[in-house]
């Protein structure tokens, strides 16, 4: 029997309507209603560890001065604000919120193509941080081993939470990798096989390939972190030594010999430097969209983009050990890492000028969303630049355990995709609720969450080059600390509790439009992409009318020449007032009609493209051939 993609079976198609308010809300198999359940549970989980953030500064800024915070309490709040914000939230909300809710939508789907599974892919995330924050509750707290949960400091007497807090930290994990596997086959199986007709792989948006990327790194590299998980848990209950050797514990001899610490690092970084790029490249395609509809600007150079979201996903698994320079590897194998760092920093680049090229002499809007996705190519190239200090053997070995590292992952890991978050609320917000927010308020968080991020991390790259380290508790008296470093120290802190309570600003502005504010057009940006061309505002069960939409051109259709509006929508046929140019509209001439001959432009000769847009065309004058297949 021949295929038959799901998109041509439409007909066939059985939605699961909710019968009740419980099957709608709670238990529902609506993607757009689990993508606002991943995203609540994901910010959720995420203002606690904001909270705990600002222990921790209190304690650095302040030493001495807080007495509800001792040495165990610190390093607590260290290990789960790192791994609640890396997993929890960004990991959470850029797959679980923005890819539930965007690929069906954008793709001209109904639904994603395994709706109960993707209903239990949330309720197990959610699971998992209820296991994460019962830890809190049990006897000893948390785990306090640091975010990376080395061992053997994980599960050895001394440290905090060494009994219940990491096997409750361990099981979470697990259950989380649980949960993204089942969400993860779900967004790689809708945007492989549920994109309507006419959505080529090369008329998708940015977005869609930054989200399916990110879903196949996540579901090769989680394995490891699953099995390290696994093993973990064995040496500490069964005592096993997989990765704990034969060490003396308060003098006497512990049960394990023979175990690998070192073995434990590699698992954990296969994982953890993949996870910076399923956090980043959602982060990259969206940002492209924000930047292409608010700049008026179809996006430069789309296949390039496409092949540079390829090209980080492949070299992502070749470049682990660079966080591991100072553990005692070989000179070359460090040598190799630091090269494919350098590389891989090739294609990032090539987005950053690609974005900065889509602004060049745009109509640029600076809207909310426009400010935020800016924001991020600052943030982002001030990251990534102290990334090329650290990828480097040398430069790394005196800066790896300094505040060096702390301030370069924030920008790179924190602030950057934060501000990508916070843009794509802002921009999708009328479309997911119906509603518009409050302008003013939304540049007011812009600008003081910008200028106060960048007063609290700048910062600490100069402390990081006077030799301050991390993770410490308190410094006391050191000598080659200077005084000032105390004093950039406090400034710091109260920067970080300013930038935490301006987040309330955010928090005021969505909840309350959402119940007041004014009603949103259907398309209030004049975007191009299908997910603003429902007939419904919120889009209901099922996203389409009686008849799924038909895509004639690519998501970047701005400003066209001869075109009565300066956009284009994807579902719009063509005629003889503008041209149809997919992913090169930079090398594209004119479409030329001439006595009904279509005619392709040049760019689509040198990339090859389908001739679909061809065949519509002659559709729609009539001029199509009797008994002759359509090449969609």
């Amino acid at each position: 029997m021949a295929y038959v993609a799901i998109a041509d079976r439409d007909h066939e198609a059985h939605l699961h309507h909710p019968k009740s308010w419980v099957t709608k809300y709670v238990w529902s198999q609506d993607h757009k209603v689990i993508a606002i359940q991943y995203g609540i549970t994901a910010i959720g989980i995420g203002l606690v560890a904001l909270v705990l953030s600002g222990l921790m500064r209190l304690q650095l800024g302040f030493p001495d001065t807080f007495s509800f915070i001792d040495p165990s309490d610190y390093y607590q709040f260290i290990t789960m604000h790192g791994m609640i914000m890396v997993i929890y939230l960004l990991t959470a909300l850029f797959l679980g919120g923005f890819g539930n809710y965007l690929i069906p939508l954008m793709c001209g789907a109904r639904d994603m193509v395994f709706p109960y599974m993707n209903m239990l892919s949330y309720w197990v995330y959610l699971g998992a941080v209820l296991i994460l924050v019962a830890s809190f509750f049990v006897p000893g707290g948390p785990t306090g081993a640091g975010w990376t949960l080395y061992p053997p400091q994980a599960i050895s007497p001394g440290t905090p939470g060494t009994s219940w807090g990491i096997i409750l930290m361990l099981v979470s994990l697990a259950a989380f990798i649980v949960a993204f596997t089942m969400g993860g086959l779900n967004y790689v199986t809708t945007v492989l096989q549920a994109r309507c007709k006419g959505m080529t792989l090369m008329r998708m948006p940015l977005s869609v390939w930054g989200i399916f990327m990110a879903t196949i790194l996540g579901l090769l590299a989680f394995p490891a972190l699953l099995v390290s998980a696994v093993m973990m848990i064995l040496d500490s209950l069964l005592g096993t030594s997989f990765f704990m050797p034969a060490m003396l514990s308060a003098g006497e001899h512990t049960q394990h010999e023979g175990g690998s610490p070192i073995l434990f690092q590699h698992l954990f970084w296969f994982f953890g430097h993949p996870e910076v790029y399923i956090v980043a490249l959602p982060a990259f395609g969206i940002v492209s969209d924000l930047l292409s509809v608010h700049a008026r600007k179809n996006i430069f150079g789309y296949r390039m983009m496409v092949w540079a979201i390829l090209a980080i996903g492949g070299l992502s698994f070749v470049v682990w050990a660079h966080h591991m320079y100072v553990s005692g590897m070989n000179p070359y194998f460090g040598f190799f890492f630091a090269t494919t760092t350098l590389i891989i920093a090739v294609p990032t680049a090539i987005k950053v000028y690609n974005w900065v090229l889509t602004l060049w002499r745009g109509n640029i809007h600076l809207t909310v969303p426009m400010l935020f996705a800016i924001g991020f190519i600052f943030t982002f190239i001030h990251g990534g630049l102290t990334g090329l200090f650290l990828g480097n053997v040398v430069v790394d070995m005196p800066l790896s355990d300094t505040y060096f590292v702390v301030g370069h992952f924030h920008m790179v890991m924190g602030v950057s995709p934060i501000l990508v978050v916070f843009g794509a609320i802002y921009h999708w917000f009328p479309k997911i609720t119906g509603r518009m927010y409050n302008n003013t308020l939304g540049k007011w968080h812009f600008w003081l969450t910008l200028l106060g991020t960048y007063s609290i991390y700048l910062p600490m790259h100069y402390l990081g080059i006077l030799g301050v380290p991390r993770r410490y508790y308190a410094y006391g008296t050191t000598d080659f600390i200077p005084e000032s470093a105390q004093a950039m120290n406090s400034g710091i802190t109260i920067s970080a509790l300013i930038v935490g309570v301006v987040q309330l600003i955010f928090l005021y502005n969505m909840i309350y439009s959402i119940f007041r504010g004014p009603k949103a057009d259907g398309n209030p940006w004049g975007a191009t992409s299908l997910e603003w061309q429902t007939p419904d505002t919120p889009p209901k069960h099922g996203n389409w009318g009686p008849e799924l939409p038909v895509v004639y051109r690519w998501a970047y259709d701005y400003s066209v020449p001869g075109a009565d509006l300066d956009f284009i929508p994807q579902d719009q046929p063509p005629d003889k007032t503008h041209r149809t140019v997919d992913d090169h509209a930079a090398d594209a001439e004119q479409v030329h009609f001439e006595e009904g001959e279509f005619k392709e432009p040049r760019g689509a000769e040198l990339w090859g493209d389908d001739t679909s847009s061809e065949d519509d065309w002659k559709e729609s004058h009539g001029q199509a051939n009797e008994g002759e297949d359509s090449a969609r």
